[in-house]
């Protein structure tokens, strides 16, 4: 029997198709194949997500809690220049937090476009419907998305709508379903042609497999089958067993699925990140972190920097980041932006070798170093991304741990190479 778990406590801040074809889908309603090639931007293929263009995509990033801090004007492109492909942004729809104004989602949409990231747009409003008396329903979502249509036509290259942040608690979690189908078609109906991503019940963990049981009818009832399931792993998804089963159910089904929050311990349990991680990318998976900054009320330590600030990772972020993985080892930029690894087009290492475009994909042994375009090339971020001598120096004097984070056991970004300290280039150190 799945685990159930306690309520989460998470909170933030004190909480070229012809028109001919498209007249005669109009006409006679897509069919399967149709449909799934007709959305613009951003869409489902065969169980897995892909750009216009055809290109698979596999999400790697980080959430930002936007509704709460939006004076964080930086945490878009601070989360980006970590490697990152992609970033949840925490909007409010006005039923229980303040609404997020068409003019405010356009500016996040230019943010992430200007740093070249894929923007997952949501609603936290509906968090634990049913459990939790001050949570909207997935209606009262969809109503605020096509409140702010106008901030959202013709980007969907860039972004994916989710539609609400874990819509149900652990109450009436079995409404899920045709709340979810209703949400979809409403948007639909409303002329939204968006990758909709659509989170799981049970406060996101879908411990109850109402989401698994059911994601086949949903993603049947979308007339443009374009629609991205997003499990949250937390405390109940503590061994890799479970982790493995629930991503290899929706893999083996041909459904789409991200991990669209997790973190590295909770007050509910304390999850694998380690499986979570390796498995979403043997699987090509996508991860979403939970959070970038501003989290309270114990549990700050999801925080991935201390107070916003980019150059303070903490040890949750610099696992997330620069650990087996993670988002600079694996992370692969949109090619609706240009080709390139989360961190650039390519460009020169500190040694001279260029950057691997393709990331960590260059590199199958994972010792740095890949191989593009008939020469060697250095995986951004990698243990290979150093000076050609050594390190180099970090802003602090100290020189560059050659090895990275295996030299640092206790994840402080501080190491111990050549009789001397190091720092681990893009830890909390690196300052």
């Amino acid at each position: 029997m799945a685990k159930q778990p306690r309520r989460l406590l998470r909170t933030v801040a004190g909480t070229a198709f012809a028109a001919a074809l498209g007249l005669l889908a109009s006409v006679l309603g897509p069919s399967v194949g149709d449909a799934e090639a007709a959305p613009a931007g951003i869409r489902v293929h065969n169980g897995r997500v892909h750009e216009a263009n055809g290109n698979e995509f596999v999400m790697r990033g980080a959430n930002h809690a936007y509704a709460w801090y939006p004076q964080q004007t930086t945490s878009i492109a601070d989360i980006a220049a970590k490697g990152a492909n992609t970033v949840r942004v925490v909007l409010g729809s006005g039923d229980r937090w303040t609404e997020t104004s068409a003019s405010q989602v356009s500016t996040i949409i230019g943010q992430c476009k200007a740093n070249k990231v894929i923007c997952v747009l949501e609603v936290h409003d509906t968090t634990g419907y049913g459990e939790d008396g001050a949570a909207a329903t997935l209606d009262q979502a969809a109503d605020y998305w096509i409140g702010v249509k106008s901030a959202l036509e013709g980007q969907e290259d860039y972004v994916v709508v989710n539609i609400g942040n874990e819509p149900f608690g652990n109450s009436n979690y079995a409404a899920w379903t045709d709340a979810t189908k209703s949400a979809i078609g409403k948007l639909r109906n409303a002329g939204l042609r968006h990758a909709l991503m659509v989170d799981a019940p049970n406060w996101g963990q879908d411990w109850s497999h109402t989401m698994r049981n059911n994601a086949a009818s949903v993603f049947a009832s979308d007339p443009d089958r374009n629609t991205i399931f997003s499990i949250h792993m937390y405390g109940v998804y503590d061994t890799a067993a479970e982790v493995q089963d629930y991503l290899n159910h929706f893999v083996n089904n041909g459904l789409p699925l991200v991990v669209g929050e997790f973190g590295d311990q909770h007050s509910d349990g304390n999850p694998d990140e380690d499986a979570i991680m390796a498995t979403a990318q043997s699987l090509r998976i996508g991860y979403l972190g939970w959070s970038w900054s501003g989290n309270g009320s114990g549990v700050e330590y999801l925080d991935m920097v201390n107070g916003f600030d980019p150059g303070s990772l903490t040890n949750w972020g610099n696992r997330f980041f620069n650990g087996s993985n993670g988002i600079a080892a694996t992370s692969k930029r949109a090619t609706v932006y240009g080709s390139g690894d989360g961190g650039g087009d390519g460009g020169t290492a500190p040694n001279g070798y260029p950057y691997c475009v393709n990331g960590g994909s260059s590199d199958p042994d994972g010792d740095g170093w890949g191989w593009e375009n008939n020469q060697s090339c250095v995986v951004r971020g990698s243990s290979a991304d150093t000076g050609s001598s050594g390190g180099g120096t970090a802003p602090n004097g100290y020189p560059y741990c050659v090895n990275g984070g295996s030299s640092d056991p206790d994840g402080d970004g501080w190491g111990w190479e050549n009789n001397q300290s190091c720092v681990v280039r893009g830890s909390s150190a690196d300052h």
